[in-house]
């Protein structure tokens, strides 16, 4: 057995950086303007990078999708002999997964969770071995099928991108998570090519803050990755809608709002599904990782013969629902089939996540309505692609909870801008549905189950790092109006920077804390949430 040896030095070592970390970060606090402005080039340099690595991933899922789909057309005008020769392959392609996921476990899934606990300091990422892993697996799950998206796989791989640009540029804890933050900006703008649903993710869903300097790096990383992919694609939508016509705002206003509430409770299920497909998969007849990765891959062998349209992402699926009719049992049948293949690939825990699959149920959703309003005529049929896209945007507000997000992205992906303020309203009407509905944002509830689950690198080293939190305060907080002295602080706190304004404000005892100050917190990790909290906790 290997013996565990107390090294000195190496404590000295680690006290000493930690120590360069804080004074590092106390001079940018105290060079607030010049912070910024480095904060802004470090955007379009992170930007640039992270635009390359995923315009890499979207060519080799393109090829890698094209030969999938013309693999299965040629399977099935030769001998079964060659059939079986494919499904021996993909238990060869299950265990290059295997071995993938198993040797870095930070790539799996979607990564989306993974980040945000990174920025929150929860969680450590090796940047470039998830680079390579997630790319890899990331292609060849996708490849073979599994119904899985490239969004999630492009937000850490732009994450990972900006987290080595910080660490080869020996920037401070604070400084690399306002990168990691623009980093998953840069990457959900180069995947869709949707620049502002980019900046509003990273700030809605992953750093929850609006401030100007996680603001900032994000818009310049987002707009300049998708410049960069823009170089290799060119600007052509997500989603091919011939055109939608503009949504009569009289009655059908009704339709629309039916329509966010059926969506929003689809969003509920859909969420606790992949919240509990750890269940299935608990089953004895899965008895190792292995076996959960070719019993999904195996389903995609069946599936590429009986039902082709729920392999992969499904972006393809939408054109055609967008532009096409279909019967109303095989709408059914896809959206039943999309829904239960989603949760046995993203179960089985390999690289690739579910933002696109989830967009391709809501518009499932929204066919199969369309479908009934158009045989009562309720509405006519070329306004169809309109109630497609409201169900989108609700059923992703009910799930990920971030309905600003959803407004915008569907509107960028489907290029029309006409459409903003009825799917807003959608949104946020999903949003109350899934509130009522007492369903957690999917991101959150996976972040928390890894967390339990202690599958995070040195949980009790993370908690312990002294990090510099940024504490944004609400109006009607906890801490609004009171002086720095009454705030119930966490052990270990220490209140070091206040931003008001353009005013930088050294705080004492008595300094009176203000609705949309800034504050800058010395803590451990551990406390993080807590202080955090402080910040947007209303008063009784």
């Amino acid at each position: 057995m290997k013996a565990n040896f107390f090294h000195p030095h190496k404590k000295i070592n680690t006290e000493a950086a930690s120590r360069s970390q804080l004074v590092n970060t106390y001079r940018s606090l105290n060079h607030w303007n010049g912070f910024q402005f480095k904060l802004f080039w470090e955007g379009i340099v992170v930007g640039i990078f992270s635009g390359l690595v995923v315009s890499l991933f979207r060519f080799l899922l393109s090829r890698a999708e094209e030969f999938r789909i013309g693999l299965y057309g040629y399977l099935s005008q030769l001998p079964a002999v060659y059939t079986a020769g494919w499904f021996a392959a993909l238990l060869a392609v299950g265990g290059v997964l295997y071995w993938l996921t198993r040797h870095e476990p930070m790539a799996g899934g979607s990564g989306i969770p993974q980040v945000k606990g990174v920025i929150l300091g929860l969680m450590r990422m090796n940047w470039f071995r998830i680079l390579w892993v997630k790319l890899t697996a990331g292609v060849i799950g996708l490849g073979a099928g599994l119904s899985l998206g490239r969004e999630g796989p492009s937000i850490q791989l732009g994450a990972v991108t900006a987290q080595g640009v910080s660490r080869f540029l020996g920037r401070t804890r604070m400084e690399e998570r306002y990168l990691i933050t623009s980093g998953a900006s840069a990457g959900l703008a180069a995947a869709f090519n949707a620049p502002l649903a980019g900046v509003m993710f990273s700030l809605e869903e992953l750093h929850r803050n609006f401030s100007a300097v996680v603001l900032l790096p994000a818009m310049t990383a987002a707009m300049t990755s998708t410049f960069v992919s823009r170089l290799f694609f060119g600007g052509g939508l997500t989603f091919s809608f011939r055109s939608i016509p503009r949504f009569p705002l009289d009655l059908h206003i009704v339709y629309a709002i039916l329509i966010a509430v059926i969506a929003g409770l689809c969003g509920v299920i859909f969420n606790a599904g992949l919240l509990n497909i750890h269940r299935f998969y608990s089953l004895p007849v899965f008895k190792n990782l292995y076996m959960k990765i070719t019993f999904a891959l195996l389903c995609a062998g069946v599936l590429g013969f009986v039902l082709p349209q729920v392999l992969g992402g499904g972006n393809r699926l939408v054109d055609e629902l967008a532009t096409k009719s279909f019967p109303l049992q095989l709408l059914f049948a896809l959206l039943a089939g999309k829904f239960i293949f989603t949760l046995i690939s993203y179960g089985t825990g390999v690289p690739g996540g579910f933002f696109l699959p989830m967009l391709v149920l809501g518009a499932l959703v929204g066919s199969i309505c369309a479908y009934f309003l158009t045989a009562f005529q309720l509405i006519l049929p070329s306004h169809g692609a309109n109630i497609i896209i409201i169900a989108m945007a609700a059923f992703f507000s009910a799930s990920v909870r971030a309905p600003i997000t959803g407004t915008v992205l569907i509107s960028e992906m489907t290029g029309s801008f006409y459409h903003l303020m009825i799917l807003g309203m959608a949104s946020a009407i999903a949003y109350i549905v899934a509130q009522l509905c007492g369903s957690q944002p999917i991101y959150e509830a996976l972040l928390l189950k890894s967390l339990n689950s202690h599958s995070t690198p040195e949980p009790n080293t993370v908690r312990k790092e002294r990090n510099i939190v940024e504490v944004p305060v609400s109006s009607g907080s906890l801490i609004e109006n009171k002086r720095v002295q009454d705030i119930p602080w966490p052990g270990h706190t220490l209140l070091v920077d206040v931003k008001r304004g353009s005013e930088q404000l050294i705080p004492d005892a008595n300094t009176v804390i203000m609705a949309g100050d800034f504050l800058y917190v010395l803590t451990e990790t551990e406390h993080a949430e807590d202080v955090q909290a402080l910040g947007s906790d209303l008063k009784d």
